[in-house]
């Protein structure tokens, strides 16, 4: 059989091929998440029979993503199914968006049950309401856009390129310093993931903006396209010492970048109780839920 072999930023191309074949709303399935996690969670790819597989490992399990293409797709879990088995390995399915879930009832009926996992469903929000703010429901969120713009009148924005891509970095470490990273894998492995990011920035059509005080970057965020209408946003770090840093670059980046798309797909939470409650601040207006079928 067909071997996988780990995703590279060289496998953007073919990657981007069969992404693209299908309208996905999961952040999962942009090329750039797929390329920028890949030695995290050991990401690898396969293509067989004009289909895309791709596998990765998560707690120590084997999962599968839902194959895309122009292939059969009874044919393509047949394709897993034996794999599994020539690889003395278990089969499991997740990342599986509700219409993907639909395809796999239309040919197995009844013998799958989906689990949808609140803490992997991604936020997804009106471009429109995440730039103008406007209403009861932001006048938090514009306070805080407001202060930032009194107390810091040296402020600038200007997005990301080759001339500030090292300066992003060392912003990138210093942040990683202050929230002692070397002590939490999770945030050591997703500053691992935004340097690749920014190293790789053009290669994998990453957008990405910074705010500056005094020409010093105290906040950075950066994403890409996940197909017509979406755009999604990857990483969003800045200094918890100046007030107002994240909204404003989330406001900023929003209004110089995003006005081609009709929404913004901000992630999922991971369970993160703090990460929750800010994501639902800005009150999305529908999530994204990914399940694992048995």
């Amino acid at each position: 059989m067909e071997q996988f072999k780990k995703i590279t930023v060289e496998d953007r191309v073919i990657l981007a091929k069969y992404v693209n074949m299908r309208k996905h709303r999961a952040c999962d399935y942009s090329v750039g998440n797929l390329v920028l996690w890949a030695d995290i969670y050991n990401t690898q790819f396969a293509v067989a029979n004009d289909m895309l597989f791709i596998k990765f490992m998560n707690g120590g399990k084997n999962y599968f993503a839902f194959p895309m293409g122009n292939g059969d797709l009874k044919q393509s879990f047949k394709w897993i199914f034996e794999y599994c088995e020539e690889q003395n390995i278990e089969f499991n399915m997740s990342v599986i968006e509700t219409d993907m879930f639909a395809d796999i009832e239309k040919i197995y009926p009844g013998k799958y049950q989906v689990s949808y996992i609140r803490n992997n469903a991604d936020y997804v929000y009106k471009t429109e309401d995440l730039k103008n703010l406007a209403g009861k429901k932001y006048h938090g969120k514009k306070n805080h856009v407001n202060k930032f713009l009194k107390t810091n009148k040296d402020w600038s924005y200007e997005r990301i390129s080759e001339e500030n891509t090292e300066e992003c970095i060392e912003m990138v470490k210093e942040w990683c310093l202050e929230n002692e990273c070397c002590t939490d894998q999770s945030k050591a492995d997703e500053m691992c993931a935004v340097i690749k990011g920014l190293r790789n920035r053009q290669k994998l059509s990453l957008l990405g903006g910074i705010i500056r005080i005094a020409e010093r970057i105290v906040a950075l965020t950066m994403g890409e396209k996940l197909g017509d209408d979406m755009f999604v946003i990857h990483f969003e770090k800045a200094f918890a010492d100046i007030n107002g840093a994240y909204p404003m670059i989330n406001h900023q980046f929003i209004i110089h970048e995003l006005s081609d798309y009709i929404y913004v797909n901000r992630e999922e939470d991971l369970g993160v109780e703090g990460l929750r409650k800010s994501k639902e601040s800005y009150r999305p207006i529908f999530m994204v839920e990914k399940g694992i079928i048995s």
